[in-house]
């Protein structure tokens, strides 16, 4: 089991893997059957739904930043409030989220993202939500 501070690691770790935009270092923080839940849309199960998923928003992404304002652990869970800032197709987008990671072991078991989506999807310059792609 981790600490609180290896907790806090694990998060800065993952916040430092998206900057560098290392979509299967951020996979492999999970656990095989781990779960990204961004709570407006269906949850992704499994390190590699997570990996074809983060590795699908990196599509024409330049940069992206996790810029943590507050990080703790609260009954055991560490919850990171941050602001995403990235440049997609050369836009400047930012976006205010509170995502609170659940662990087994020292990997992810749950990861749950609370931001708004129309605010999210317009500061990517998307008109069609992205997640519905392709399904009827």
């Amino acid at each position: 089991m981790l600490t609180y501070e290896q907790k806090i690691a694990r998060g800065l770790e993952m916040a430092d893997a998206w900057k560098r935009m290392d979509w299967r270092a951020i996979a492999d923080m999970f656990t095989p059957d781990g779960v990204l839940h961004s709570m407006m849309v269906e949850p992704i199960v499994g390190r590699e739904a997570i990996y074809a998923r983060v590795s699908a928003l990196g599509d024409g992404l330049e940069r992206i930043e996790l810029k943590i304002h507050h990080i703790g652990v609260v009954d055991g869970l560490l919850f990171m409030e941050r602001s995403d800032e990235f440049t997609i197709r050369g836009k400047f987008g930012s976006a205010p989220v509170v995502g609170i990671l659940e662990f087994d072991g020292d990997l992810i078991k749950t990861w749950r993202e609370y931001y708004d989506r129309a605010h999210l999807l317009k500061a990517m310059g998307v008109t069609q939500d992205f997640d519905h792609a392709g399904r009827d």
